[in-house]
């Protein structure tokens, strides 16, 4: 199987409705351990901070950020194993919710962090593959295992690995199990979060280039969740760049690692590791406390750490997503570059 590295059908494909679309989503959870009287409300930790955006079919788009910044979270309310604070989640113009479970389940389909949990070390590989099958489908056990052996030669596992434990394989081919599972029911949708972090670098480009492949082949939509920003320039075409529980730039990948808007979209391309010792990235070195995850500041998250912060705008106001040609952010800079020219 031969990688395309950038999909060239991609943009052909996609229609004018999305796949999927988040409106307003937030989630909120109690601080764990806090003790406070009855009349008052306990703390609260906001990991997702009112996001919105949208996945058209066909398309992988990744969600970038440093760890910590609600990319899983929102990865985990997709999929229903947690229950949002607010805000809509619409699959395909409906709202996920409507759907019944037995219905949106085979749709949409996640393969998770860590081969090495992931899977049932006490189970074969070809049962672990087919349990979406004995769920979701009425197949005899005859044609789940055809299925199954199709969908291993598929990622690039043999015949004889039906029998095996998890334990007999190597990281990279446990990811490739978690891959068939969660394709072995053809879904519209697939949910990749941090997918290669656990495995070596050789790996990762085998396992990056198998899901381009299955991507093509099987027309998905993928979301793409990680921190490795030279992952998400190599398979991605649209990104969204989180902070804090917030999305602070999102737009076409090549157009923001060229030219990064926001001054933490620019910190984090310039904090990537290049192959190349004597190019210039223009090194940025962020300074400053975080900000409170209970106390959250009225203005700019980032504005503790920025060197580019303008005034008591960005401590006091909160920039709002705006449109910037073809992409979005949210940064003061351009708002007040906005009302210098009206």
């Amino acid at each position: 199987m031969t990688s395309n590295f950038k999909l060239n059908n991609v943009k052909d494909n996609v229609k004018d409705d999305p796949i999927l679309e988040i409106r307003k989503l937030a989630m909120n959870f109690q601080v764990r351990g806090s003790t406070v009287a009855p009349w008052k409300k306990p703390p609260m930790i906001s990991a997702v901070d009112e996001v919105d955006f949208k996945i058209m079919p066909n398309q992988i788009f990744g969600l970038a950020g440093e760890s910590g910044c609600g990319k899983s979270t929102i990865a985990r309310l997709l999929i229903g194993a947690i229950h949002k604070t607010q805000g809509e989640i619409l699959f395909k113009g409906k709202n996920i919710e409507d759907y019944p479970s037995k219905e949106i389940r085979p749709r949409l389909q996640m393969v998770f962090q860590d081969p090495y949990t992931s899977l049932n070390p006490r189970r074969r590989v070809g049962d672990i593959i087919s349990d979406p099958l004995v769920v979701h489908t009425l197949l005899s056990s005859e044609k789940r295992r055809k299925r199954v052996l199709k969908m291993m030669d598929k990622v690039g596992l043999a015949s004889y690995h039906f029998e095996r434990f998890p334990h007999e394989f190597s990281g990279g081919q446990r990811q490739r199990i978690a891959i068939a599972r969660a394709l072995i029911l053809d879904p519209d949708f697939l949910i990749l979060d941090e997918p290669t972090s656990a495995l070596d670098v050789s790996v990762q480009a085998v396992v990056l280039n198998l899901i381009l492949d299955l991507q093509a082949e099987m027309n998905l939509s993928c979301l793409f969740i990680t921190h490795d920003l030279n992952l998400m320039q190599f398979i991605s075409e649209i990104t969204a760049v989180m902070y804090f529980g917030k999305i602070v730039e999102i737009g076409e990948t090549d157009e923001m690692f060229s030219e990064p808007l926001h001054p933490y979209t620019q910190a984090l391309i310039a904090s990537t590791p290049q192959p190349d010792p004597y190019r210039d990235v223009g090194k940025v070195h962020l300074e400053g406390e975080l900000p409170s995850m209970i106390n959250r500041p009225k203005g700019c998250a980032f504005a503790s750490r920025c060197k580019k912060k303008i005034g008591k705008i960005c401590e006091n106001s909160l920039p709002p997503l705006m449109k910037i040609g073809n992409r979005s952010v949210a940064c003061h800079l351009y708002t007040v570059q906005d009302s210098e020219n009206d």
